[in-house]
């Protein structure tokens, strides 16, 4: 057990469109330190969205991200020798982290060429309500749904 909670560290808006959680989802999306290419990756996503759905690319990454993002999940407990899966409510900075991890992981799994037309490909899927992500948020939620009966072993 650690002495002290460690200090909460703040992160810059992007240069673009002055979001603190576009900066946080770049930071997940780059690899190697590289990134100018995650935020080049990350803008020309939103640019394919909206010619795409002809909205706000913007408000459509924030909608999908906002579907993605699940409420309750399961923890392990040991009680008495036996493991149960503990259905909890999700903290709400760790909500997003899942989110955004959620959404990148399934970005980069999917078939298109290039990682800005996966990635657009997902945000627009999420945004719908389906895709890989949704398919992840929904089975949380049914694993916490079906272990409610052990809800009461809460911490």
């Amino acid at each position: 057990m650690r002495k002290a909670k460690p200090k909460k560290r703040y992160i810059l808006p992007d240069p673009k469109f002055q979001d603190t959680l576009v900066t946080k989802f770049v930071n997940y999306l780059m690899e190697d330190g590289k990134k100018s290419i995650a935020y080049s990756i990350f803008y020309d996503a939103i640019e394919l969205v909206e010619k795409r759905s002809s909205e706000n690319g913007l408000d459509t990454w924030r909608k999908a991200l906002n579907n993605i993002m699940p409420s309750v999940e399961v923890k392990s407990r040991r009680v008495g020798g036996a493991t149960f899966q503990v259905p909890m409510e999700v903290r709400p900075e760790r909500k997003v982290s899942l989110g955004i991890k959620w959404m990148i992981k399934y970005a980069r799994t999917r078939g298109e060429k290039t990682m800005k037309e996966r990635l657009a490909g997902e945000i627009i899927a999420g945004a719908k309500g389906e895709g890989a992500a949704i398919k992840k948020k929904d089975d949380t939620h049914r694993m916490a749904d079906a272990n409610k009966a052990f809800s009461h072993f809460r911490f």
